[in-house]
């Protein structure tokens, strides 16, 4: 098994060299010398510069420039780094094998100059202080899961340090939702297994060691909790040593509880008026909506789009524009999208639009576009998402003359099940997308996929959604229970899934009538046909990567069959499709996807 997967690929296979040309430009070429990708672009004159390129000792593959000359105020007289491939290996590296760029327990952060630091988190200590990439080890016992003497676990002998922005995003074993910090922290000190926590948003995430991957990045968000040995404590007996004094420490933390308590109820008794921007009583952000939500007005909107006038993109729920928020040293990207216009909002609906936003905002993983805030200025309604650099799903499967890799799909393929499965099962209020489809599939800079508009359909009245008989969706992509007269569930999205799976195995659209053969004009059937045919390779019969990977080829069809299947019940749920795309369940023959015969 590798240490970690590749935290950077060409995304091409018939590359015959990596070149270095004289103008400083670091580029991928192929056979007959066409550029395919490059690694880096021309930044400095070589009239002013000698240039180098080495891949260096930790893996990453840096540029550096020397001045020719004493002149250039700006450059000092000495190789500098000026690009680097990856720009930050903290985060570069994100497989689940190995121990990452610093070593098990450690975390990694960028200095400057694009050079990576590793550090120990406080209480512990390099392995090898002469190593620092060699990973660090606890500097105190560690808590004691055995119970002596009657006593319990030493759990009261430990507190916590705090680490903003930091994550060990593979030692996870247990995860709680909707909770509080306190409830978080003691969730981990009541477990003696608990070595860390991560609390976002209401969110905990129980890690044990060995953790790896460790770094620091303001994307990460929430803080991660060490647990450490207090510094006066330093095995169980000490619990047993000062029971006397914790139990009058413990009557006294009692009744300034309750005194707290108090002042707290008496400050919330129903006297209190009324707070501005409240409808019958009730404040309209009365706590529920995010902290990470931000309520924008119509003006910093307009001020944001630069007055609407760069379009991402547009859908049945309205038109995407690209925005700019923050200040000169803290600009960021957003994408806004423009929900259709309605009348003037009553104070019901405002509360049901702020009540479904706040569901929104509420949701957090890695495979869901990220609500950053919102508008409801009388009939305007928009949302603000991050923004999203390398596009959607369609634009990389179907408007691009070089298919993606292999890998990415199967990649892209899993981020989507696991963004669908989080939707419907782990989520506080179970959301169904009802419109899944490759444009709402959004890809970052690192090429993870995200889905966006979810939830959306919750904010648009039946009347808005430009579609006939309240179905929601796009053609090609809609389960057929929206055409009967049967319960919507989440399988609806289990049907818009399996279509999607289909189109990232075989790199095209569900219906297209230019192929040459009229069998392989809609997709779904001309792959069951190839799955019962015993000839799965003419799917991908011109993708080298995927023909010496059948086995995984065959599991994703097999998959996208089971999830297209007419009758819901057939259909798995996104966690058992997560687990059967994975390999982790065995998948089954699946029946024809038409064979259900409706008595309706």
């Amino acid at each position: 098994m590798r240490s970690n997967y590749p935290y950077y690929e060409s995304a091409t296979v018939t590359a015959d060299n990596l070149s270095y040309n004289q103008s400083g430009s670091l580029f991928i070429a192929s056979t007959n010398g066409t550029i395919l990708g490059n690694v880096f672009d021309n930044r400095e004159s070589r009239n002013d510069f000698y240039q180098r390129v080495t891949i260096d000792h930790d893996g990453v593959v840096r540029q550096y420039v020397h001045p020719k000359r004493n002149n250039m105020s700006r450059w000092p007289m000495e190789w500098t780094v000026s690009d680097s491939q990856p720009p930050n290996i903290c985060t570069g590296i994100k497989g689940f094998i190995g121990n990452g760029a610093c070593g098990f327990n450690s975390y990694c952060q960028m200095e400057s100059g694009m050079f990576p630091r590793c550090n120990c988190p406080q209480g512990y200590v390099f392995m090898d202080p002469t190593d620092h990439s060699s990973g660090c080890v606890r500097n105190f016992a560690p808590q004691d899961c055995v119970v002596k003497d009657g006593n319990d676990d030493d759990g009261d002998q430990f507190d916590f340090v705090e680490m903003v922005n930091t994550d060990f995003p593979n030692g996870d074993y247990q995860f709680l939702n909707s909770v509080s910090e306190d409830m978080c922290r003691e969730a981990c000190l009541s477990d003696c297994l608990c070595d860390a926590v991560l609390f976002r948003d209401g969110q905990c995430y129980k890690k044990r060691m060995p953790m790896s991957n460790g770094n620091v990045d303001p994307a990460n968000g929430g803080k991660t909790l060490f647990k450490v040995r207090r510094q006066d404590s330093t095995s169980i007996t000490n619990k047993k040593d000062h029971s006397h004094l914790n139990t009058n420490v413990g009557w006294f933390l009692l009744g300034g509880s309750i005194f707290v308590n108090l002042i707290f109820l008496l400050a919330s008794c129903p006297w209190r008026k009324n707070p501005p921007n409240s409808i019958d009583g009730e404040t309209l952000d009365r706590g529920a909506l995010s902290s990470n939500l931000r309520r924008f007005t119509y003006r910093e909107m307009e001020t944001t789009t630069g007055g609407f006038k760069q379009v991402l993109g547009s859908g049945s729920s309205g038109v995407v524009y690209k925005g700019v928020i923050g200040d000169h040293s803290s600009k960021k990207l957003v994408a806004v999208k423009v929900l259709e216009k309605m009348h003037e909002m009553e104070g019901h609906d405002v509360r049901e639009f702020t009540t479904e936003v706040t569901i929104i905002g509420e949701t957090n993983h890695k495979n869901l576009a990220r609500l950053v805030g919102f508008c409801d200025e009388g009939q305007h309604r928009l949302l603000v998402y991050e923004f999203m650099s390398n596009g959607s799903l369609a634009d990389l499967l179907f408007r691009r003359e070089v298919r993606p890799n292999w890998y990415t799909r199967t990649q892209i393929a899993y981020s989507i099940a696991r963004g669908l499965a989080y939707l419907h099962e782990e989520c506080i209020t179970q959301i169904i997308h009802c419109d899944i489809k490759p444009q709402n599939i959004l890809l970052d800079d690192s090429m993870t996929a995200k889905i966006s508009d979810f939830g959306i359909s919750k904010l648009m009245k039946a009347n808005q959604t430009r579609t006939t008989t309240a179905i929601r969706g796009t053609k090609g992509y809609l389960a057929p229970e929206w055409f009967r007269n049967v319960p919507v569930t989440a399988k609806v999205d289990v049907h818009s899934f399996g279509i999607l799976l289909l189109e990232l195995v075989c790199c095209r659209k569900n219906f297209m009538m230019e192929v040459e053969k009229e069998e392989e004009m809609v997709l779904v059937d001309w792959a069951y046909d190839c799955y019962c045919q015993r000839k799965l390779h003419k799917l991908v019969e011109e993708d080298k990567e995927a023909m010496e990977d059948m086995k995984r080829v065959e599991r994703f069809v097999k998959v996208g069959i089971w999830c297209i299947q007419e009758d819901p019940s057939l259909r798995p749920g996104m966690k058992k499709v997560v687990h059967m795309l994975e390999g982790a369940v065995l998948v089954s023959k699946p029946p024809d996807p038409s064979s259900f015969i409706s008595s309706i």
